[in-house]
């Protein structure tokens, strides 16, 4: 079996970003871009976005699948090798470390820059993700997508009860007519600073006891049918836009006991500012390790400096005996 100098894991703006940077570093890099699944593919959660307008050099804006494939583009023109597996089983007590694929392929490696991203938890009702795979309406990133000219002057909803729901709310009043708030229960879980900040807004208003149980509209969403968790009485409401904002999955059940990881399951990162988990030799980038901000130019740089990471720490330790 041979051994790669640096094999990359996963497809979003971290992975492809290290990967360009660890080709034209002549380091071979070999990427397992996943091989899909009902609410991730390959790309990345902006294969889901219809516009971006918040990344630099696109003064008119681009899609988010257009972006990802220009960012694959760039990096195969260096020579990078993809497989479009993912990597299910890591052992990294020893280098070179052993990675098994979906398509039963092993492989070892000198460097590992982990770049698997995160899922948007999602409420799992009818229409929520045929309008968000279509770019229809409904988001899990304010700050991504709120600023789009279809959200502006719109009523918006957010569902949602912490310190990221009051975010992206609040964030959402400077486009919108009113924001709607909903959350199931009858007080928020938010810390009380983003709880008083919230309350103090004239344009948001608070839906309580009250879940969504359906996302209306064929090709763009006109409203949201909900339901009173104390009565049980349904109604529905006309909405322009809707942002799911409770929480993020990250993709890291494959890593556990393998790196230490955070109470939420993201990579825990042991040295600000740097890329490298408690394993040396491997690497993280990208909304894997990251959330706080989560947006693609974040994570773009930190899989460039997960890259210069690696590169590094090959300088400095070689191959493995």
């Amino acid at each position: 079996m041979s051994t790669e100098t640096v094999v990359i894991i996963g497809s979003g703006p971290a992975a492809w970003t290290a990967a360009i940077y660890a080709a034209r570093a002549n380091l071979n890099p070999l990427v397992f871009e996943g091989a899909g699944s009902r609410t991730m593919i390959p790309g990345g959660q902006l294969m889901f976005t219809t516009d971006v307008e918040n990344y630099p050099g696109f003064p008119e804006g681009v899609s988010g699948i257009d972006m990802m494939l220009d960012f694959k583009k760039q990096a195969l023109r260096f020579d990078t090798r993809v497989f479009t597996e993912d990597i299910v089983e890591v052992d990294f007590s020893s280098r070179p470390f052993l990675l098994r694929s979906s398509g039963d392929r092993e492989v070892r490696a000198e460097t590992v820059i982990l770049a698997t991203g995160a899922n948007a938890r999602w409420l799992g009702v009818p229409g929520e993700e045929r309008l968000a795979q279509s770019g229809g309406g409904v988001s899990a990133c304010a700050v991504c997508d709120g600023a789009l000219p279809a959200f502006r002057n719109q009523v918006l909803a957010v569902v949602g009860g912490g310190d990221s729901a009051m975010e992206e709310a609040l964030y959402l009043t400077k486009f919108a007519s009113e924001v709607l708030l909903i959350h199931r229960r009858d007080e928020l879980r938010a810390s009380q600073i983003m709880q008083e900040r919230a309350f103090a807004s004239d344009r948001m208003r608070f839906l309580w006891n009250t879940t969504v149980e359906e996302v209306l509209g064929e090709d763009v969403i006109t409203g949201l049918r909900l339901r009173d968790t104390v009565t049980g009485e349904a109604s529905e409401i006309e909405v322009g836009g809707m942002f799911v904002a409770i929480g993020h999955i990250p993709n890291t059940e494959f890593l556990r006991g393998q790196v230490d990881l955070k109470e939420n399951g993201y990579v825990d990162m042991p040295t600000p500012w740097r890329t490298d988990t408690n394993v040396p030799g491997v690497f993280a980038a990208g909304d894997v390790m990251d959330d706080y901000y989560r947006q693609a130019v974040s994570a773009a740089g930190t899989g460039c400096m997960a890259a210069l990471d690696a590169e590094r720490f090959l300088a400095h330790n070689g191959a493995a005996g």
